[in-house]
Formats: structure tokens, sequence, C-alpha cells
């Protein structure tokens, strides 16, 4: 057993930043409604974002949702491999690649060709709705990542 004190929940300790982060997503959501993509198209980069950033917890929260969407655990268990799968058409591959860019940052040259042809293809209002909701999930990611919230087996 860790001697170690737990680490405090950021969203308990620091309830108006988490209400002004919730808001960010709403309005996030909202332009990427408004935007067209899918709703099951932006639940699968919640959940890559999240298998990128190792966090449980949103990866619990997010797979539900990306399930009542439409998505089929097929094209869940294929996430990780998105490249090399037929399961996701143009848009969807787009749409992952901007999540992986926004989260890995790699070196200027790479990012900046994927998110051109990311945006080149989504077209610049659904490209930037896009990278706004990548940009919010991992923001919920570092909270629930640092705060250490657990997830609770369901029955």
């Amino acid at each position: 057993m860790s001697t170690t004190p737990r680490l405090p929940y950021l969203d308990k300790t620091v309830p108006e930043a988490w209400k002004a982060l919730n808001a960010l997503a709403l309005k996030v959501a909202a332009a990427a409604e408004a935007a067209g993509p899918e709703r099951e198209t932006i639940e699968l980069m919640n959940v890559r974002i999240s298998q990128l950033n190792g966090c449980s917890y949103c990866l619990d929260m997010h797979t539900r949702p990306a399930i009542e969407a439409g998505a089929t655990v097929q094209r869940i268990a294929q996430l990780p491999a998105w490249r090399e799968s037929a399961v996701f058409d143009s848009v969807e591959c787009a749409v992952l690649d901007v999540a992986e860019v926004t989260t890995t940052l790699p070196d200027p040259q790479a990012r900046g060709e994927a998110l051109a042809a990311a945006r080149q293809l989504l077209g610049d209002e659904t490209f930037a709705a896009v990278e706004w909701a990548a940009v919010t999930m991992n923001a919920f990611n570092r909270v629930s990542i640092l705060s250490e919230h657990p997830v609770r087996l369901r029955s």
C-alpha cells in the first residue's frame, strides 16, 4: 500500500475552473454539431485521444456514447490501427489524424502536413471545430489523469 497521499481532484478543488472547462466543452460540441462531423466520429476521436493519453476514466466515459452514436465494437477496437484499417472513411481518417496530431504534437513539418491535408478534406469550419474538440478532449484527459479519477465497475 502506498504511503503517498492521494492527489486532489482538480474538478473538486477548483470547481470554477471545472465549470469553465465544461462550458467550453458545450460550446465546442455545438460548433462541431453545426460544422457537420457525425456524433459517432467525434466520439471515436474522443476514444482515440483517450487511448493515446492513457486516460482510463475518459476511455470508460466515451466508449458508451460512441456505441450509442452508432460505433461498433469492431470500429472501436480498430482505433489504434485506424491507418491500416478499412473500416473508417476519409472524413473519419481526417478527424482521427487531427486527433493524433493535436495529442502527440509531432515535429512542425509532419504536423503541418497532416493538418493541411485534413483541412483540405474537411473545410475550414469543420476542421476548426474538430481541432477545438481535440484540444478540449485533451484538456479533459489531463484533468482526469492528474486527478487520478477512478473507473468503477458497472454491473
